[in-house]
């Protein structure tokens, strides 16, 4: 047994080999210490026996006869310990008179990668979206019905048919739907119940969840493009605007059959990304839309605005491949029908000039 082990300084016996990490380990036991233990002390040394010596965190542990802990040490590098425990504490922890070390092992790459700590990211976001439609917390009411039809038809169906009811927060509202919080006005101790009758349910449902940090899938947002262009704007989000906005052009074809609605709608709703869109499509296009003589398309009836942003686009497209004749032609055209909209545009000599 160990206790029957000589107690000389620097004096070792082996353990059995063993494999780990592919290699072949022998642990040393030294009873009286190695030369640099202090008097009384058991050193420990784990010995790789090939010629690979892999970078090791090693621990030694003692535990008495209840599984108690008595001895614990930990090593990097060598798996030297010169100092592991007193002898006397390991003859009390003896089982039967023999000595049980326990030895385990970790590489240091992953002694390193384990001792990332892990550090959460801030929940305010995950918080707030939480808080999405929680009736107890919500300090307002929206009853949306998309009710835009009139009739007695549409007031009959009505009757039969309640609202959709979204529970919101004010201060939610106040910086990112500023137009609809304006709607929620403080109303004594009861609940505020704001009716919204010129959106679809399923619409304010995915602008409110918006507003609390939720995102709108791109399915959602190619099939409802428009309708969430029409609601953000009436609310006054304008980040979920540009992204439906964006959608809406990349998921729309411009054809001379729908360029003109298209064109007239941007319009009506500020979209300067659609709009710079369909002006770029009426400038490839060229004679077959935009010559009155052989256009396929009237542009009779767009505002004046709209004639401005085409005549820059043409003159910026036409000036970079050098087409000056084409210029005058075309700004003459587009110029005349300017002038007789009242807005002032005159061209001479390739430049057009705006009356104020």
């Amino acid at each position: 047994g160990f206790a029957d082990l000589p107690s000389t300084r620097d004096e070792k016996i082996d353990s059995p080999e063993f494999t780990f990490l592919g290699n072949q380990w022998c642990l040393w036991v030294y009873p009286g210490g190695d030369e640099d233990s202090d008097d009384g002390m058991v050193a420990v040394y784990l010995c790789s026996m090939t010629d690979e010596h892999p970078v090791i965190d090693y621990f030694f542990t003692v535990r008495d006869l209840a599984g108690k802990e008595v001895a614990h040490s930990a090593s990097k590098g060598d798996g030297s310990i010169s100092d592991f425990a007193k002898r006397s504490t390991i003859m009390a922890a003896l089982v039967e008179g023999t000595l049980a070390i326990e030895v385990r092992m970790r590489h240091m790459d992953q002694s390193n990668t384990s001792a990332i700590p892990f550090i959460p990211k801030n929940p305010l976001c995950n918080n707030i979206l939480r808080k999405f439609m929680d009736e107890e917390s919500a300090d307002v009411v929206f009853e949306v019905s998309s009710g835009s039809e009139r009739g007695e038809k549409t007031r009959r169906r009505a009757k039969t048919s309640s609202a959709a009811t979204f529970h919101a927060h004010r201060f939610i509202l106040q910086d990112g739907a500023p137009t609809l919080a304006e709607l929620c006005k403080p109303g004594g101790g009861d609940l505020p119940t704001v009716p919204i009758t010129d959106v679809k349910p399923d619409i304010f449902r995915h602008m409110l969840f918006y507003l609390y940090g939720g995102k709108v899938s791109d399915e959602e947002l190619k099939a409802n493009a428009k309708d969430l262009i029409d609601a953000a704007d009436k609310f006054g989000i304008e980040s979920l605007k540009l992204e439906a906005e964006a959608c809406y052009v990349k998921s729309t074809t411009l054809t001379t059959d729908n360029m003109l609605d298209n064109l007239l709608y941007a319009d009506s709703k500020n979209c300067a990304l659609l709009k710079e869109a369909i002006v770029d499509f009426i400038v490839k296009s060229g004679d077959d839309i935009i010559n009155p003589n052989i256009g396929k398309v009237s542009f009779d009836n767009l505002p004046g605005p709209v004639y401005k942003d085409l005549l820059r686009a043409m003159a910026a497209r036409w000036t970079k491949k050098g087409h000056g004749r084409n210029i005058l032609t075309r700004l003459g055209n587009l110029g005349e029908i300017l002038h007789e909209k009242g807005f002032g545009g005159g061209c001479s000599r390739g430049w057009v000039t705006w009356g104020k």
